[in-house]
């Protein structure tokens, strides 16, 4: 498996942009689990190595969530997730396949219940974030340990 190009040294200056957006967000998050997961989960949906490798390790520091990586993508069909972890997998879902339906006023009222309209915003932007370097890694071809 060959790394199709350095996008970190082909394009400095984007590579700093996306980092200073990453800074952002992750400094929105008290909660890092709950971060992680929607990195995960995002980046599952995308079928992105780097990302879903980075992020379960990244995980596995705040502790034992082996469980929830092994689970995260029947994450409707296991008790294992809270509510507010369960309103935030479906928002993170559906804003990345946000041309199939939009996003119901249904699931935002939903999501509104737990999160506070900054919080919101803060989700949002996270899905962003992992959609658009989910978006660079499988373009240029990234894999787990490729930068090694």
């Amino acid at each position: 498996m060959d790394l199709r190009m350095n996008y970190r040294a082909a394009n400095p200056g984007a590579f700093k942009a996306m980092m200073a957006m990453e800074q952002y967000v992750s400094e929105q998050f008290e909660d890092k689990v709950l971060y992680e997961l929607l990195k995960i989960r995002v980046s599952q949906i995308n079928g992105c190595a780097f990302c879903l490798d980075m992020h379960a390790k990244d995980l596995m520091k705040l502790g034992d969530y082996g469980d929830h990586i092994l689970l995260l993508s029947v994450w409707n069909e296991v008790p294992l997730f809270t509510d507010k972890q369960r309103v935030m997998l479906e928002l993170a879902e559906t804003v990345t396949r946000i041309s199939e339906q939009g996003v119901p006023l249904e699931l935002y009222n939903k999501v509104r219940e737990y999160f506070s309209e900054t919080e919101v915003v803060n989700l949002i932007m996270a899905v962003n974030s992992i959609n658009s370097w989910n978006r660079i890694a499988i373009t240029t071809g990234m894999y787990p340990g490729c930068f090694n």
